[in-house]
């Protein structure tokens, strides 16, 4: 069995507020690209967070495989705490509830509602201990909350078999540049 836990920015961090917003549509594609590839490699399963950005992202587009990849991989949603995410706005609140319930698999690692910083560290403990590799979207030289599962995933990986891979600032702009060029040779084609 092979799990993989996804995570990285959030959307705010990424400057993105709505669906259709055009670097999401390359951060979709990126997404897609790297699943694949973890599917053709043997994942069976995509795990992430509930966080809105990378990790909602990621399985959005895990959900939209499943057709591609029949039986081939199962995804499942982690949240650190009971309640995660009842003091956000109806519409994400609904956004997160329609997601969980898609998910072949959801729970809360601490059954509490946050109480304090220590169920983050435990969420992060679970993760690396449930999941055999990590694919962040995230950026060393542009701080973001996603320091902190960085910071825990690397040091994991010093003293574990624990791959993770890194999608930075300039794989997504070579990703966007792509995507541009992709677009502008479709209506030449046209």
């Amino acid at each position: 069995m092979s799990r993989l836990w996804v995570t990285g920015y959030r959307s705010y961090e990424l400057g993105i507020f709505k669906d259709d917003d055009p670097k999401r549509k390359v951060l979709d594609t990126v997404l897609k690209n790297e699943l694949v590839q973890a599917i053709v490699d043997g994942t069976d399963w995509i795990i992430s967070g509930g966080q809105l950005g990378i990790e909602q992202w990621s399985l959005e587009v895990a959900l939209s495989l499943k057709d591609n990849y029949p039986g081939e991989f199962q995804t499942a949603m982690m949240l650190p705490f009971a309640e995660f995410g009842n003091n956000w706005n109806e519409n994400n609140q609904t956004k997160l509830q329609t997601l969980k319930a898609k998910v072949d698999f959801s729970a809360s690692v601490s059954e509490k509602p946050y109480q304090s910083p220590q169920q983050l560290r435990n969420y992060q403990e679970f993760m690396l201990n449930h999941t055999d590799q990590a694919l962040l979207i995230y950026d060393l030289d542009n701080p973001g909350k996603s320091q902190y599962d960085y910071d825990k995933i690397n040091k994991f990986a010093e003293t574990h078999p624990y791959p993770y891979k890194l999608i930075t600032f300039d794989d997504l702009q070579s990703a966007a540049d792509e995507y541009q060029e992709n677009l502008n040779n479709s209506f030449q084609d046209d």
